[in-house]
């Protein structure tokens, strides 16, 4: 079977639709088999908070194998620890350690990039809040911030344990990437460079995320002008504008034709990862959703640069 060029990767999503949030870590070697059958040679996996991420740390031999048996890279690996952002020192330093075994795990799978949500702020939720991938506006209007909280000791904290990360990623060969969500502290263009000029890091970057700016109203055309030096990993997906959702492309309401021209514009080099489904989205045929994806991107871009 042909597969699609190797920067197109099949992002862990694929796998979080099928599955649910976190899937079965003991699973992944099934789900490194379903990412194949696809007909994708890049593929993302992902540690999500410390059980699943324990669990792919503690295989990462046997996923190693499989990989390789499969004929499948993994540039990029997703290390997801909103404790990294927590307001006290010693959760932010547990998570480091966290990290540190994510870093491992993706140093061996042979990856070049690990990724995981912008931090959030420090946000004091009425009751148990669910694990979740976004929260939504409900939710987050009931947030509060803790009585407690300094703002300038956390923010200091904060740069600093992502400086620390960054130069974890750093020692394992990785760039570290921060994706833009609703709610995260990063959501934006401007609130990345704010946060990057903070860390002063050079292996940080910004994973645009087409569907979560989209929503944000932040300007894609120009997030790529201003961040072209910071973006060498693109989220590809669709959205209307009124809610948080990851559609198939062409489903929703993004401009691709200018999109695609200000890539060129500014000499883009990176991957592009598909980034359809989750709960919070309406996508009847997965498989179809991610092939048509890749053929599209391979039409719209790689095609037309050989």
């Amino acid at each position: 079977m042909e597969r699609f060029h190797i920067d197109i990767v099949a992002s862990y999503l694929y796998t979080i639709t099928k599955h649910g949030y976190p899937p079965v870590a003991g699973d992944s070697p099934k789900h490194l088999d379903e990412f194949s059958k696809l007909g994708f040679k890049s593929i993302e996996l992902e540690g999500i908070r410390e059980e699943h991420l324990q669990g792919m740390y503690q295989q990462w031999q046997t996923l190693k194998s499989r990989v390789d048996a499969l004929d499948l890279e993994v540039p990029v690996f997703c290390i997801v620890l909103p404790g990294l952002c927590a307001p006290g020192a010693a959760e932010r330093e547990l998570n480091l350690e966290r990290f540190q075994k994510g870093c491992e795990v993706a140093h061996a799978l042979g990856s070049k990039v690990v990724l995981d949500n912008a931090p959030l702020p420090p946000w004091q939720f009425p009751g148990d809040i669910p694990i979740t991938r976004h929260y939504d506006e409900d939710v987050l209007a009931a947030a509060t911030i803790p009585a407690d909280l300094k703002w300038e000791t956390y923010w200091e904290g904060l740069t600093e344990t992502f400086r620390q990360a960054c130069d974890i990623a750093a020692a394992h060969h990785l760039s570290y990437h921060l994706h833009p969500c609703y709610g995260a502290l990063v959501n934006s263009t401007d609130a990345y460079l704010l946060f990057a000029e903070a860390v002063k890091r050079d292996n940080l970057k910004f994973n645009l995320d087409t569907a979560n700016q989209y929503y944000m109203k932040d300007n894609l055309f120009l997030s790529l002008l201003r961040l072209k030096e910071q973006i060498d990993y693109i989220h590809i997906s669709d959205n209307r504008g009124s809610k948080v959702e990851h559609l198939a492309v062409g489903q929703g309401n993004i401009h691709w034709e200018p999109f695609f021209e200000m890539l060129d514009r500014i000499d883009y080099k990176g991957m592009f990862g598909i980034d359809v489904g989750g709960d919070e989205s309406d996508v009847s045929d997965l498989d179809g959703a991610y092939r048509d994806a890749a053929t599209w991107i391979e039409d719209q871009w790689f095609n037309k640069r050989n």
